[in-house]
């Protein structure tokens, strides 16, 4: 504007613009405008504005998360997908929007001829019932038959051409293991809290019959190239070490799909059968170049219409207290089941010192609470894109920016309500007076739920919620240590029980948004 940039501060103040909602405005350094927000603004708009404002924009929006393969039980490698997804979810939907909860997971393929044809080889219901009991070691059993014997080997690519061919007596087989496979996976989600249901399970095998229209579209649009046999797209951008163009191949040269096919086909589904405005991937970083090949070949034959947004959100790795990749004693992944049980086991232990005044089955329930939070929130407070290491030590601890820390503050507002024998449901808002600092302080925070649920849906990133979540309880413990709340005077009473029970909803939904329950005591 061609203006001296504190003059125009100046203008902007001396507008009156700001008025409203501030009781000192001052231009500082070379043009920055420092606002004092008022405490009788501060008390208004805590009285009269809700917690979260819904969207006037709501869009349709398919997560893809958790997507684990069901031939092994889920393990830490799939924590970050699970957690991370479902947290965006239940954010987007507070945010008012129409989400619908995908879980890909891998149910096809090479690997259940070898299940399938051990399952026949068990023979009984009772036999392979009780095999099934234990996912990792039927398939570990069924690839040790599958490397040793001949016939079985031979039996089980037989059973993959009956599988691809829907033999009707193969797809039953083929059905148990499946049906097992999510019996394991729903108790999981069900110990972490997702919201992941068997009925948003959509996994490879559903797109099986689809995949040949998917080779048919692409050649019908001209995109098909033949190269050693298969059937290729190329799409520009996409280049060898060596300059040569990257291909996606879609089809082999023995007439075989892959799982780009499948991709393109799930996502054709999502865009046509779900109607979806967005689609959003979540999983590791390692599949970063596949996705973005699979959006421009999905944008650039058609599978995806131009104003869909398709968006891949990758994630960090889950290292040991040595910053190594977390692994069991004999080098593989531990299992979701064993970390779940180990939190729990370490959770009771804190929980039967802090709080041996209670039942044992309610420190049971409170330590149950805390394990998951505790989980889920180490991995949430990070940022998305970077690594973390998974100590128990310190996701565990009543102090710094943890889940407990955060859960205990919730039972402790409680605790004041308890105390005065009040019922927090039926505090008026409207008697919440700002005036001292800490509670000036504390007020300006617990306005910026809206702000924070806003950014973390843009980025896709918890994180910020989390911070948001450890900065107002930090603020909170230090409006509770400097002013009075049931032995304050009526006014001062009401008026702080008003800020305690705005601050005990911001956290109870916010944790909320996490997948974190809040027990009412610890």
């Amino acid at each position: 504007m061609r203006v001296n940039p504190r003059a125009l501060a100046q203008q902007l103040i001396d507008s009156g613009v700001l008025n409203d909602l501030s009781s000192d405005v001052s231009v500082a350094g070379p043009g920055f405008i420092n606002v004092t927000l008022d405490n009788d603004y501060l008390s208004t708009a805590l009285a009269s504005e809700p917690l979260v404002t819904p969207t006037n924009a709501p869009l349709r929006i398919v997560v893809d998360y958790s997507s684990p393969n069901v031939a092994k039980q889920m393990h830490v490698g799939h924590l970050r997908s699970t957690v991370i997804g479902d947290s965006i979810t239940r954010m987007l939907t507070l945010a008012g929007h129409s989400v619908v909860r995908q879980n890909h997971i891998g149910d096809w393929g090479t690997a259940f001829g070898k299940i399938v044809a051990y399952i026949e080889e068990l023979g009984s219901d009772k036999e392979v019932g009780q095999s099934l009991d234990d996912l990792e070691q039927f398939y570990v059993a069924a690839s040790k038959r599958f490397d040793e014997d001949k016939d079985f080997a031979s039996t089980a690519r037989e059973a993959v051409l009956k599988l691809q061919s829907n033999d009707p007596k193969t797809m039953a087989v083929w059905q148990k293991f499946i049906d097992a496979s999510t019996r394991h996976m729903q108790e999981i989600y069900e110990k972490l809290d997702i919201l992941l249901k068997p009925a948003d399970i959509r996994g490879e095998s559903s797109f099986n019959d689809d995949l040949p229209s998917v080779i048919d579209k692409l050649e019908d649009g001209g995109f098909l190239v033949e190269s050693d046999g298969a059937q290729c797209v190329f799409v520009e951008g996409f280049v060898r070490k060596d300059g040569s163009q990257l291909p996606m191949i879609v089809q082999k040269s023995d007439g075989g799909y892959l799982y780009h096919t499948t991709d393109l086909a799930t996502l054709l589904y999502r865009t046509n059968e779900l109607n979806a405005d967005q689609v959003l991937y979540f999983t590791d970083a390692r599949q970063i170049l596949h996705f973005q090949m699979l959006f421009a070949v999905a944008k650039k034959a058609g599978f995806a219409p131009p104003e869909v947004e398709l968006e891949h959100h990758a994630f960090g790795s889950i290292l040991n207290s040595h910053g190594e990749p977390l692994k069991t004693r004999a080098g593989e992944n531990p299992l979701l089941a064993d970390l779940i049980e180990q939190a729990e086991a370490h959770a009771k232990q804190v929980v039967r010192e802090k709080s041996s005044h209670l039942e044992v089955f309610q420190q049971d329930e409170i330590a149950h609470k805390v394990a998951i939070g505790a989980i889920k929130y180490a991995d949430l407070s990070k940022n998305r894109t970077s690594d973390y290491k998974f100590d128990l030590e310190t996701m565990m601890s009543l102090e710094g920016n943890t889940s407990p820390y955060l859960q205990y503050a919730h039972a402790r507002i409680n605790a004041i309500f308890a105390r005065g024998g009040i019922d927090s449901q039926g505090i008026e808002l409207e008697e919440i007076r700002v005036r001292h600092p800490a509670e000036h302080d504390l007020s300006v925070r617990l306005l910026r739920f809206q702000e924070v649920l806003e950014q973390s849906i843009e980025e896709r990133k918890a994180h910020h919620m989390c911070n948001f979540l450890y900065d107002l309880t930090v603020h909170f413990t230090r409006f509770y240590e400097k002013c009075q709340v049931l032995n304050a005077e009526k006014s001062e009473r009401n008026s702080r029980l008003g800020l305690c029970a705005r601050t005990a909803e911001a956290l109870r939904v916010g944790l909320d948004c996490l997948g974190i329950s809040v027990p009412t005591r610890m």
